[in-house]
């Protein structure tokens, strides 16, 4: 890490400690707050977690003196003239409410502080909200971010797009920073999947993302970590631990696979990372900033400066936003289960007969891909996202891996992907991909999970002709094909974010909005903000597309 990153200045209680050197067996605590960055099931539409969503609003609204109407989010265009700004009088509220926003603020003048908060749009003013007290960790302390190269919330903009700081290889720290006495750094095996790899899923599975209400909790699986942490390229240094020395017990970890990322005109050889996750007794303690800069340690030693990462809350600066959509595939258990509401004035029969999907496929060509059709997609996809701001480029041993389901590595299927072949001329014109990610139901005596299909890349020639009403019909029914396929595969529900171009079919195939946003970072880089598919009230928006193209898993 460079040379301006702070000191810890808490360590952790000796009971926390004592507690973490005993063995336990029981990972299903109450997790009162989700690490991240990931893509949470936590955008569950529950009526609980609405009323929730409700309540924060009305808190914002009796502090900002502004309608509930304007207090809706407001997009990913990064623009100032938002509604609901804070009154001198009522800024210090704000801030309790928000302790990120504090410490950002805590080094400026009255005057100074009050004018970045006017600066701010109302993403920034709601999302990082933490009236219950779920953001107030060391992921969001900003006294933290000020010592790393990320965009500030009260900087003017710029014009210019690059790093925002230049890394000299020879200052970079060869070995990590001491932790405290009773922990230690630990790379990861994960080639070793009965110890190490059972280790970072039990990790997880205990303490990683739950939603508001503790309901829900993401459920990886070996298969799936094998699928999301060696990818073409993945480096075991970049999978890292912390131990309690005494016991052994791994108490923390987060990740890093490769991804060469295009940002608008720019190339930049980056660092995807995900699953950060601290167990909860030390969740005060501050490990998080430790984590992150270690790993971000790790990849300037290997020459990378850059990273993309995402979070479901506001850090210092979001370059796009995006919102969660659902569509029930079986709607009565995600009612049963609390996921999907029960609108006033409707019925179980109504909301079933809604959310019916035909038992047939329509497009004709249409079947699983192939290794023989790995060349066509990576060409067809690469095309297809040079039409957003920021987007991947992938290899042909990329577009393999993340897009082709190896029968022979695992039985347990992490990755559909569909092409539709043309039978004249047996062209590759589109293809569809979604991913699976269980989670686990906490507390319900009828379900012990819910498994949802996560929609993942896709491409269509018809995005490069001139009418966009071709793009948007062939959309609509390739995406429509994609829920038959994944109620076929007994998936209970069908997530979507706001990215790619997906608000042409959102609202048309019964999409439902979630709860939920996600916020993209980049990591030493400054550029201007990128659309994110939402207008200022948080609506899925055809005229914002052509933003983020990439997909964080």
């Amino acid at each position: 890490m460079s040379e301006q990153s702070k000191i810890i200045d808490s360590e952790p209680t000796k009971e926390a400690i004592e507690e973490l050197s005993r063995p336990s067996h029981n990972t299903d605590e109450s997790d009162e707050d989700g690490s991240v960055p990931s893509l949470t099931n936590g955008s569950s539409v529950a009526s609980s977690t609405a009323k929730k969503k409700k309540s924060r609003k009305a808190k914002l609204k009796k502090i900002l003196g502004g309608s509930s109407h304007d207090a809706q989010v407001e997009g990913s265009q990064g623009s100032s003239n938002g509604t609901g700004k804070p009154s001198p009088g009522m800024m210090e509220q704000l801030l309790e409410m928000n302790p990120s926003l504090k410490g950002d603020v805590a080094g400026l003048s009255h005057e100074k502080a009050e004018e970045a908060l006017k600066r701010l749009n109302a993403t920034d003013l709601l999302t990082g909200m933490s009236i219950s007290g779920k953001n107030q960790k060391d992921m969001a302390s900003y006294k933290f971010w000020q010592t790393q190269p990320v965009p500030r919330f009260d900087e003017a903009p710029q014009a210019i797009e690059g790093p925002i700081k230049i890394i000299d290889p020879d200052k970079v720290p060869r070995e990590p920073r001491a932790l405290y006495d009773g922990f230690e750094w630990v790379t990861m095996d994960l080639m070793n999947e009965k110890e190490q790899l059972e280790e970072v899923y039990e990790l997880l599975s205990g303490h990683y993302v739950e939603d508001d209400d503790a309901t829900f909790r993401l459920n990886y699986s070996a298969s799936f970590f094998n699928w999301a942490l060696k990818s073409p390229g993945w480096r075991q240094e970049w999978h890292i631990g912390v131990r309690v020395t005494k016991t052994k017990k791994l108490v923390a970890f987060i990740s890093g696979v490769p991804v060469t990322l295009r940002v608008r005109s720019k190339m930049l050889k980056a660092t995807e990372i995900n699953f950060l996750c601290v167990h909860k007794r030390l969740r005060d303690k501050r490990l998080t900033p430790v984590l992150i800069e270690e790993i971000t340690r790790r990849c300037y030693i290997f020459g990378i400066y850059q990273a993309i990462y995402t979070a479901g809350i506001v850090l210092p600066k979001p370059v796009s936003v995006c919102r969660y959509f659902h569509r029930p595939l079986d709607w009565l258990k995600l009612f049963d289960v609390g996921f999907s509401p029960l609108p006033k004035g409707s019925t179980k029969a109504r909301q079933i007969t809604k959310n019916y999907l035909p038992t047939a496929t329509s497009t004709k060509g249409l079947r699983p891909m192939q290794k023989k059709d790995i060349g066509a997609v990576q060409t067809l996809l690469d095309r297809y996202l040079k039409r957003f701001d920021m987007a991947p480029e992938m290899s042909l041993e990329e577009v393999e891996h993340w897009l082709l389901h190896d029968e022979s590595a695992t039985s347990e299927q992490v990755i559909w992907t569909y092409v539709v072949e043309n039978p004249s001329n047996h062209q590759i014109t589109d293809f569809f991909s979604f991913y699976s990610l269980e989670s686990s139901v906490i507390g319900n005596p009828k379900y012990e999970s819910v498994r949802a299909a996560y929609l993942y890349y896709y491409a269509t020639d018809k995005a490069f002709e001139a009418n966009e009403k071709n793009l948007k019909e062939r959309l609509n029914a390739l995406i429509l094909d994609a829920l038959i396929l994944a109620k076929k595969a007994h998936f209970d529900v069908f997530n979507a974010l706001t990215l790619l171009d997906n608000p042409l079919f959102l609202e048309s195939l019964k999409f439902g909005p979630g709860d939920g946003s996600l916020h993209f970072y980049l990591y030493n880089y400054r550029t201007a903000p990128i659309a994110g598919g939402i207008d200022a009230k948080n609506n899925a928006d055809e005229t914002a597309r052509g933003g983020v193209g990439i997909m964080m898993l």
